[in-house]
């Protein structure tokens, strides 16, 4: 619906109220965390869009795959501290910085051997000796895992004793991390803490309380645990909040090494093994059977292919994120509010110029160009809050759609007091149900212009009090208007006693000089049926016999509101409203009731009965104007 709005001044006001509201509406839900799954889908979306992202350079993943475990199915996995011993010492002759053994290994073989009886107590005692050996020269970390919420021993999955007694200097929180990975409410791991056990329980009695990820890297950067605060990338980090892991890509994007590589004979030559000098190197499980597999944001977006990351590369992408100090920032709060407020706010300021199919293709356009833009702006490793700015462009729509909504019905207001002035009820009923609302300012149309005046009535005026000639001029307006509005006129204004009408606006008509026609003989009728009355009325009082001229003019004029800011009315202007003016003046001077110009005449087409033809010299027009003299019509 094409709609006017003449805003003026307001436009500023109703787009910053807008705006405002946008604005707060999207900060609350962002504060709120109401729309946070929505986001989700925005970032999980970035992440599947961007693919790889960055190739891991200080960290590298030993997978424990099945190639490995079908070189020697005869061998229990809970017996195997032995490769696992002989798997550490290789990456320590190559020169890696950390080992991060991503196994809880919490039962003992020597103590199974034991039990069961399997060898000499010799043996029972020495089969772990070589793995205990490579604890005990550090630079080796293990795996804990927290049940529950950290206050007790119970709350802890811890390795075995036998090894947590190979520890150096018996330091458990130095040496063991805890393997939780913390999921979002939709159950993807997205994030890490670098203090998983945060309450004093666990740091009081010595127990693990670092995320395992957070420990490898403090390790390798050489820093000290308890500080409470760490240096990574240039920031300092503390335990307060949890950070977004910049995953290096989709699951797969750690080329993992196969353990048995690190098995063969003279692995350290190997020059794939000997690449990881420098580096932090997980050890996890990668076999089919295993349950360490956990949703990313690689898995859980819209069109994601439900792929799993093992939970090895996750604790890989964490100490990578540390180490490379390639965080992915959320947006300062500063600058989101900013452009929050500057987008929502030029929104509404566009959308109140446009109509309501064109703001939402603009809301459209917006939505889409923000999230291009959020999307590159994840390519720089910032994260914006894009539902919720779309949230808050919905927000602007809905108030333009209520705003429109209730202009729309003041307007109809305005439109339907101001013609129900001027033409019917039936004509306001259709103008209103009508899906484009006439414009209140000028505009040029096609139109027929009706002038009727009453014979001699100054003599009237003369003869009868003040009070007579108002109740005359009422009681014939009264009728006359009648059948002007039953032919669809519309009564532009009385000019003393004449009568100035219009056909083919505000509605357009296209055979509106029939109508004017038609109406100007019903008017003939009403002034003959009007005579009876006068006669009745003011009998002896001398009057003239009661009489009316009439001049209908076509073409085209420029119809609006026309005045001044104190005062404005509906009407037409032009050469079309003065010739028609003219003519009836002309009804005079030729004793013709009725003259029509030649172009009315024609555009009525069939069915008038014409008399004389008159060629009038018209006041203000150079060329005669062809006027016919209107008798009756035949339907």
């Amino acid at each position: 619906m094409r709609f006017s709005w003449r805003l003026g001044q307001n436009a500023g006001v109703i787009a910053l109220a807008a705006a405002l509201l946008a604005t707060a509406v999207a900060e609350g839900l962002y504060r709120s965390n109401v729309a946070t799954r929505i986001e989700y889908l925005y970032t999980d979306m970035w992440h599947r869009l961007a693919g790889p992202r960055t190739a891991p350079r200080h960290t590298a993943l030993v997978m424990l795959d099945d190639p490995t475990l079908n070189e020697r199915p005869d061998e229990p996995l809970a017996f195997w501290t032995p490769h696992f011993a002989r798997a550490v010492a290789t990456l320590r002759e190559v020169g890696v910085k950390v080992i991060a053994i991503d196994f809880i290994f919490s039962g003992s073989p020597e103590r199974w051997i034991e039990k069961l009886g399997l060898l000499g107590r010799e043996a029972s005692r020495n089969y772990d000796q070589p793995f205990r050996a490579q604890i005990n020269r550090g630079g080796v970390l293990l795996a804990a895992f927290k049940v529950g919420a950290g206050d007790t021993v119970d709350d802890f999955v811890l390795p075995s004793p036998d090894y947590l007694l190979a520890l150096p200097d018996l330091d458990l929180a130095g040496h063991v991390g805890l393997a939780n990975l913390p999921s979002d409410a939709d159950g993807a791991v997205r994030r890490f803490s670098l203090i998983e056990a945060p309450g004093e329980f666990a740091q009081k009695q010595g127990m693990p309380y670092l995320a395992f990820g957070a420990l490898a890297a403090s390790v390798a950067t050489g820093q000290d645990r308890q500080s409470g605060v760490w240096q990574f990338g240039g920031r300092a980090l503390g335990p307060e909040r949890a950070i977004p892991i910049a995953f290096a890509g989709p699951p797969g994007s750690f080329k993992a090494m196969s353990f048995r590589k690190l098995l063969a004979p003279n692995a350290a030559s190997d020059p794939a093994v000997r690449a990881l000098a420098g580096k932090v190197v997980v050890i996890g499980a990668g076999y089919a059977s295993m349950n360490d597999l956990h949703p990313t944001p690689y898995s859980t977006s819209i069109g994601g292919a439900n792929i799993l990351m093992a939970g090895p590369e996750i604790q890989a992408n964490v100490i990578e994120t540390l180490l490379a100090g390639q965080f992915i920032d959320e947006a300062p709060a500063a600058a989101r509010l900013l452009v929050f407020a500057a987008v929502l706010g030029a929104l509404a300021y566009l959308g109140l110029r446009l109509s309501a199919l064109r703001s939402v293709i603009l809301v459209v356009l917006a939505m889409q160009l923000s999230a291009l833009v959020a999307y590159l702006l994840f390519k720089q490793s910032l994260l914006f809050p894009l539902a919720h700015l779309q949230a808050g462009m919905l927000v602007v729509l809905i108030c333009l759609s209520l705003l429109r909504l209730t202009r729309e019905e003041r307007e109809r207001k305005r439109i339907g007091q101001m013609f129900g002035r001027y033409v019917s009820p039936q004509v306001v009923t259709t103008l209103l149900a009508s899906s484009e609302l006439p414009e209140l300012g000028g505009q040029s149309r096609q139109i027929s212009v009706l002038f009727s005046d009453i014979r001699n009535f100054t003599t009237y005026s003369e003869k009868l009090s003040a009070r007579e000639v108002v109740e005359l001029l009422n009681t014939y307006f009264e009728r006359a208007c009648a059948v002007l509005l039953a032919e669809g006129a519309t009564i532009d204004k009385f000019i003393g006693d004449a009568i100035m009408a219009e056909f083919g606006a505000p509605l357009e008509q296209p055979d509106h000089a029939r109508h004017a026609l038609r109406a100007a003989v019903a008017l003939r009728g009403v002034a003959l049926e009007f005579r009876a009355w006068v006669e009745q009325r003011f009998a002896d009082r001398g009057l003239p016999e009661f009489d009316i001229g009439i001049g209908v003019h076509s073409g085209e004029a420029v119809i609006g509101n026309i005045g001044s800011s104190a005062r404005m009315e509906y009407t037409a202007i032009g050469d079309t409203v003065n010739i028609a003016s003219r003519l009836e003046g002309q009804t005079k001077e030729t004793g013709a009731h009725i003259l029509a110009s030649r172009d009315t005449v024609l555009a009525f087409g069939p069915g008038l009965n014409t008399g004389l033809l008159h060629r009038l010299t018209v006041k203000g027009r150079a060329a005669p104007v062809e006027a016919y003299e209107i008798v009756t019509i035949v339907e």
